[in-house]
């Protein structure tokens, strides 16, 4: 007999939405057990149940406490693991549903966006030599104080790459309501093309940059463990997108992907003195408040004063603003505005490192479609421009045509 695969599926909330999805998903497990496979299976919330519970919470309180609401938020993904493994039972087959504290996730302290720190997955490895399917509920941990700690949204792709590793499996099989990854959102631009590979880096550029395939700190375990991710569909047994590294056989394509990201806004300070130390004053104070900065960029007049941009996160705007205006009156500097009304374009790829242009081209084609650009960001494998939010898809949709076709 040959030696038995490790393999980890995840499945989404989409893929479990209902009863006839669960037991759908319970068929396609079973199916993958009689290939002589040792089965872990993560799962997410049924459905939009996340957002059914936050919204509980929040009619509760405008503030509910972090630690309640991982308590509360953590109940989605147990309800999806016992039903699922209910279905797989009644096909005949042995499994268990477990929390992830059951499993030893182990995490930090901090509730709602909690790191994983370590795995032990010992009642994993006895359920597969008891021959049992595992149901792990996604998206938790346990923290030292023994409270149940959640991921952050998307946190069930951790669960699975985590575990993945952990068990040191063969592969780790993302099922999704998409057949994989593709060149842009297929909803948005018809044209959108199905990836076969992507290496790690792409895929962490793509999913920081606004591509909502998967949570960007999975990708980030996955590349540094070397964890191989097929990204594939609940609905079809089609190939999907593998993700992993590069290697020889992989073409070098310049540009892999167009995202958008409309979740961001500008801050922008007027009238500042032209000193050295203003700029880390600033951006200290906006961190103190915990909003993350991204793109900044600083302009200096001839008369010593410079404007400075930044962008945050929608949600850290009210924070980052409060904290601008006490540090621009401190400066006596001017104005300080801000800006919800952005969004952020950008095109990916490892082979941009080789290839010369790139931004020139990017910057003509917005430029040809009167497409204004407002701040420009690069990395080794992107570019990043921030536009005006109702010319989003259009911009999407010029930028494939002119990178991929």
């Amino acid at each position: 007999m040959s030696t038995k695969q490790i393999i980890v599926k995840k499945f989404g909330g989409s893929s479990v939405a209902n009863i006839d999805r669960v037991k759908a998903v319970a068929k396609r497990i079973v199916d993958s057990k009689k290939r002589n496979n040792n089965i872990a299976v993560v799962v997410s919330a049924m459905g939009d149940t996340t957002d059914e519970l936050e919204e509980l919470a929040f009619n509760i309180s405008k503030t509910p406490p972090d630690r309640e609401m991982d308590m509360l938020m953590a109940s989605g993904e147990q309800i999806s693991a016992s039903l699922l493994a209910m279905a797989v039972k009644a096909l005949g087959h042995d499994s268990i549903a477990l929390t992830g504290p059951q499993v030893g996730i182990k995490t930090d302290g901090s509730h709602t966006k909690a790191k994983i720190e370590r795995i032990s997955a010992k009642r994993i490895r006895d359920a597969f030599n008891a021959n049992k399917i595992v149901i792990v509920a996604g998206y938790q941990g346990l923290n030292d104080n023994q409270d149940i700690t959640t991921l952050g949204r998307g946190g069930s792709d951790l669960t699975a790459v985590a575990l993945a590793v952990a068990l040191k499996a063969n592969v780790c099989e993302i099922y999704t309501d998409v057949e994989g990854i593709y060149t842009t959102d297929p909803r948005k631009v018809k044209t959108a093309k199905k990836l076969k590979k992507i290496t790690f880096e792409e895929m962490l550029e793509m999913a920081s940059l606004g591509a909502q395939v998967m949570q960007a700190r999975s990708i980030e375990v996955a590349k540094k463990f070397n964890m191989p991710i097929h990204v594939r569909s609940s609905y079809s047994k089609a190939e999907g997108t593998m993700i992993m590294r590069r290697n020889t056989k992989m073409e070098e394509i310049a540009v892999q992907g167009v995202t958008s990201n409309k979740s961001e806004a500008k801050i922008t300070i007027n009238a500042v003195p032209d000193k050295a130390g203003i700029a880390a004053q600033l951006f200290n104070a906006v961190s103190k408040v915990g909003a993350n900065v991204d793109i900044i960029v600083q302009n200096v007049s001839h008369k010593k004063l410079s404007d400075i941009s930044f962008t945050v996160p929608k949600t850290d705007l009210t924070k980052a603003l409060k904290a601008t205006q006490t540090v621009a009156k401190k400066l006596k500097a001017g104005e300080v505005t801000s800006d919800k009304n952005i969004a952020r374009v950008s095109v990916v790829g490892s082979g941009m490192r080789s290839h010369q242009g790139i931004a020139a081209r990017m910057f003509e084609t917005l430029a040809k479609n009167k497409i204004n650009i407002d701040m420009i960001s690069t990395s080794e494998i992107s570019i990043s421009c921030i536009i005006n939010q109702k010319q989003t898809e259009k911009a999407m949709q010029v930028l494939h045509r002119a990178f991929i076709g």
